[in-house]
């Protein structure tokens, strides 16, 4: 027998959302019934575009009994608000990264889905993609050995694309600026492929762009088991590129945008291409809630994971305006 797809309701309409929402029509396992953002322009495009109902409130989205679980990409600052929301309502959540804007917010979404007992899912997909899934795999089997370094950079080039006006460009809409906005999905890859993040050092600078958020940022990470790793991210730069290289004992693997996968071993004296398939990580993910919806599974990513990568990039912030090494323990202890 075939299953029912979970019955969705998409808020915040922006470009991510429309990207979910093509993800949720690959996949058919679940179902866009309704969609609200405070524009109404914006939703009834939506609700042409995705055959769903333009809802004319919030309230009207979590009083509809159709709807199973929220799709939310809302701004970061309102990612409590209405998560506590939908939670009260036992509406499900699937919320974007990062979980919020402060690690006090972010606990406080964690602890409202969980009392209220609905899926709280955040959105991290790169870790997901099968370059990672593959370096996990043979990290898992011992080929690396020890990890010991690691090396990671996200760079876009946004000069002349950017909207001033939007909240994703504004220190207080999106703080740490561009570690915050793309640098938190290589945070995450890292603390997936080489373990969780204990302290953190950093220096942010804003060289290209216009406004008032940095758009380059370096950040060294120092893992629990003692591996040491550095994240860079830039929106200031000539090209979308994309490095991930992980460094062991035993073993090194080498990824990058557009050379791919490469695996040396000791002794070798060339690193081999490994093939990998281009997976759909956004279909992935939200397959994976669904399916924790229906009580088959559990998040990769949920409250606990994303808090945690939040508080990364917090003692990032902090590090670079203090000029000290942060505890990312520090960071996890604040609640306001």
């Amino acid at each position: 027998m075939a299953l029912v797809p979970v019955t969705v309701a998409c808020i915040g309409m922006g470009w991510w959302s429309d990207v979910l929402a093509d993800a949720i029509v690959r996949s058919g396992k679940l179902s866009i019934a309704s969609c609200y953002t405070r524009s109404e322009p914006k939703r009834k495009a939506f609700a042409a575009k995705y055959g769903c109902t333009a809802a004319p409130s919030y309230q009207a989205v979590l009083e509809d009994g159709r709807i199973d679980a929220i799709i939310n990409t809302t701004p970061n600052n309102v990612h409590l608000e209405t998560t506590r929301l939908a939670a009260a309502a036992g509406k499900h959540v699937f919320l974007d990264k990062p979980i919020a804007n402060s690690v006090a917010d972010g606990l406080a979404i964690t602890a409202a889905c969980r009392s209220a007992g609905v899926v709280l899912a955040i959105g991290y997909q790169r870790r997901r993609e099968s370059q990672f899934r593959w370096i996990r795999r043979r990290i898992d089997e011992g080929a690396f050995g020890r990890l010991v370094n690691a090396e990671a950079n996200i760079s876009r080039d946004r000069l002349g694309k950017i909207d001033l006006a939007s909240w994703r460009y504004s220190a207080e809409g999106m703080p740490g600026g561009v570690m915050l906005q793309i640098g938190i999905h290589y945070v995450d890859v890292l603390a997936y492929l080489i373990g969780p993040v204990r302290t953190v050092s950093a220096q942010f600078a804003q060289l290209v762009l216009p406004g008032d958020n940095p758009d380059v940022a370096s950040m060294i990470l120092e893992h629990d088991g003692g591996a040491l790793s550095t994240v860079n991210a830039s929106y200031a730069s000539a090209s979308e590129h994309y490095v991930m290289n992980v460094y062991g004992k035993e073993a090194s693997a080498y990824y990058d945008l557009q050379q791919g996968l490469r695996f040396l071993k000791r002794g070798s004296d060339r690193a081999d291409a490994v093939a990998v398939t281009n997976n759909d990580t956004c279909v992935e993910e939200l397959e994976e809630f669904a399916a924790a919806v229906r009580g088959e599974a559990s998040p990769e990513m949920g409250g606990v994971g994303a808090t945690e990568s939040l508080a990364v990039i917090r003692a990032g912030i902090r590090s670079a305006r203090e000029g000290r090494r942060v505890e990312v323990a520090e960071m996890l202890a604040e609640r306001t």
